[in-house]
């Protein structure tokens, strides 16, 4: 489609252009095409050298559609990037639907670190046509004389630095290292520095263009970062991440070579997650939060632990199921999914209703994780995908924390409900009065666990029918 022409379905366009890495010499006549036959133009920030082609940034006003309209004001008021890129978004598709096509302009290249472009591509509310431009990579691989295929360069977004550079041996370009505390997260990133020198690239194009080498640890006091700096990394002495990559090998060679790792199923590790489990439980009974002591044996039993996550990975890989990389990405997906407070979601993703504003303290997350798994899961009740097999008290804490988040709450219809109301509990006493009711059920002749179970039954049909009840339309509350 070209940057004129009429989405087939109606919806409103969104034409998104890069300035280019540098000056307005360095802007593509494509661009300037579509800057000229665009009267309605936002731009993600006037920070570029190459701004003053789209016309006066900051005196459009974005009801009228007159001038350029700065979406700079999205950086003071957002507390994280992921919020900013939302903001951001929004406001771009709110000028489409206004004006039916608008122009929205990006440093660089659209499709070279642009997050914003990568949200509008997703957002079904609107087209988007992308006009290709130069990006500071173009420049850099002149500066630099290297070709990034011939040497297999990998692009890093300085970020992110410690997860995509994980098990990386170089060479790197690292982008969008704009802050010093970015800065000094990547530094810090790389246990064992490289010998060789690191080549600073800034402001490539501009009239400041400043292009340095100097060695790992010297970065924080050679390097001034802003929003035009880069690093190029020729080599990396130990990968970010080494020691786990080399975990991972180590058990792939142990499958390979061991005649009882060779063996070895999900079935028959099954006794030994559990032993490991529970020894890190132990270790984790004897650690002394306050003055670290007992933090050697916690840090060795969380190993023997990690060894049956990889293990069990590695079975997976073997068989062609997944592998840990799968693993660790199906985790970060669903943490981030389940934390839309933190990681505000993209426009139309499905949160389960759940408000990210409305959170105010632990009880509320705890509530909202539990909404959004059910709506994931596909389940019915909120008590859904508890084990039956836990103990009785485990299962009555989950039930009581799931019916809370619903508010649902068990009638106390035990004597001594009301003085229980009246203590002050803290582990000790609480320990004490379980301790005194498993004996008064020993004493009564009764069994305390199928005591507590059948309460937990009896509790669980409450909740199952408050749930039918405002399904129903009994209560509209959800």
């Amino acid at each position: 489609m070209t940057p004129g022409s009429t989405p087939a379905d109606g919806r409103p366009r969104v034409t998104v252009v890069g300035l280019g890495p540098a000056g307005a010499d360095l802007c593509t006549a494509a661009t300037l095409a579509a800057i000229e036959e665009h009267p309605h133009r936002l731009v993600r920030t006037v920070r570029h050298p190459a701004v003053s082609v789209l016309g006066d940034p900051g005196l459009g006003d974005p009801a009228l559609g007159d001038g350029v309209v700065s979406l700079d004001h999205h950086y003071e008021s957002a507390d994280s990037f992921a919020e900013v890129y939302a903001g951001v978004v929004d406001e771009v598709v709110a000028a489409a639907e206004t004006h039916g096509r608008v122009l929205y302009a990006v440093p660089g290249s659209p499709m070279v670190a642009e997050h914003t472009v990568e949200l509008l591509l997703a957002d079904e509310r609107v087209d988007v046509t992308l006009v290709p431009a130069l990006s500071f990579l173009d420049l850099a691989w002149v500066r630099l004389g290297v070709d990034p295929l011939a040497d297999g360069v990998r692009i890093v977004d300085a970020h992110r630095f410690p997860v995509e550079a994980a098990g990386e041996r170089g060479p790197l370009l690292v982008a969008q290292v704009d802050t010093p505390a970015v800065l000094a997260d990547v530094v810090a990133a790389v246990v064992d520095p490289p010998d060789e020198p690191v080549t600073v690239l800034q402001g490539l194009g501009t009239d400041d263009e400043r292009i340095v080498q100097a060695l790992w640890d010297d970065l924080p006091d050679v390097v001034e970062p802003d929003h035009l700096t880069s690093l190029f990394v020729p080599r990396l002495a130990a990968p970010v991440a080494a020691e786990v990559q080399r975990f991972v090998e180590l058990v792939a060679v142990l499958r390979r070579k061991c005649p009882w790792d060779a063996e070895q199923t999900h079935t028959t590790l099954r006794p030994h997650l559990l032993e490991e489990a529970h020894e890190v439980l132990e270790a984790l009974d004897d650690f002394d939060e306050a003055s670290g002591e007992g933090s050697a044996a916690l840090e060795e039993e969380l190993g023997d632990l990690l060894f049956q996550v990889v293990f069990h990975a590695r079975i997976a890989a073997d068989d062609g199921r997944f592998d840990l990389a799968d693993v660790a990405r199906g985790i970060h997906d669903k943490l981030r999914h389940r934390h839309p407070h933190v990681f505000p979601p993209p426009p139309g993703s499905d949160t389960a209703g759940v408000d990210p504003s409305g959170v105010d303290g632990a009880a509320d997350v705890v509530a909202n994780w539990d909404r959004i798994k059910q709506a994931e899961k596909g389940r019915e009740s909120v008590l859904d995908g508890i084990p039956p097999t836990l103990p009785a008290l485990a299962v009555a804490q989950k039930v009581v924390r799931r019916a809370a988040g619903i508010d649902v709450q068990p009638e106390s219809t035990v004597d001594a409900a009301p003085a229980l109301g009246e203590l002050s509990l803290d582990d000790e006493s609480l320990g004490d009065l379980l301790l005194a009711v498993a004996v008064a059920a020993r004493d009564a002749g009764l069994d305390a666990e199928d005591a507590l179970r059948g309460a937990v039954g009896r509790f669980s049909a409450v909740v199952r029918a408050a749930e039918a009840e405002r399904l129903s339309g009994g209560d509209a509350r959800r």
